[in-house]
């Protein structure tokens, strides 16, 4: 299986306050590749891309509980 439906499988079975959590943290590691790359340019630059969507699918589950 590919690797985003493993990340989609194991989101949903997590709960509100993990994914809260996981939200928190994949904000933050985001903002270090961020920053580094404005310092010097990162080996592979798509990871932040796909730190963004990964949030993204996060927040979406998270919003689609309540």
């Amino acid at each position: 299986m590919s690797k985003k439906v493993d990340f989609v499988k194991s989101i949903k079975e997590m709960s509100a306050d993990d994914l809260k959590a996981r939200i928190q943290e994949d904000e933050l590691r985001l903002k270090k590749l961020e920053f580094a790359h404005a310092i010097s340019p990162l080996e592979n630059p798509m990871s932040i891309r796909a730190l963004r969507r990964d949030i993204a699918r996060l927040k979406t589950v998270l919003g689609g509980r309540k």
